[in-house]
């Protein structure tokens, strides 16, 4: 699947689509999901063009995975989330549920979130 430069992640990168900035660096572009799920939902994207978790993890440079993951760190120090806990959701493909073709993390915190999956 070739990546689709139209995804709203994509138009959020160009600055077509507003967001509500939590955090940004050279390979990371962070803000608040416009649908919360838990009183912080935040939605981590690299600024590069990669599909899915797997794209990423494969076709990443090392500086941009550690970008990645150094983000989430600081983020959720940041929040205050990292003493009671968070979790961290990567949908990928159809059966995963991932509906933006941009690899996001969700970040989601500030309660118990519940079971892994619903029945």
């Amino acid at each position: 699947m070739a990546y689709d430069d139209q995804n709203i992640f994509a138009k959020i990168l160009r600055g077509e689509i507003p967001c509500q900035e939590v955090y940004q660096d050279d390979h990371v572009l962070a803000f608040n999901d416009i649908a919360p799920q838990a009183p912080v939902h935040i939605l981590v994207i690299p600024k590069g063009a990669y599909i899915s978790i797997d794209d990423f993890g494969v076709n990443a440079t090392p500086e941009e995975l550690k970008a990645f993951y150094s983000a989430i760190d600081k983020i959720v120090s940041d929040k205050g989330l990292k003493e009671a806990g968070f979790r961290c959701i990567a949908n990928t493909g159809e059966n995963g549920g991932q509906e933006v073709p941009h690899f996001h993390m969700h970040i989601l915190g500030g309660k118990k979130i519940g079971p892994m999956v619903s029945s």
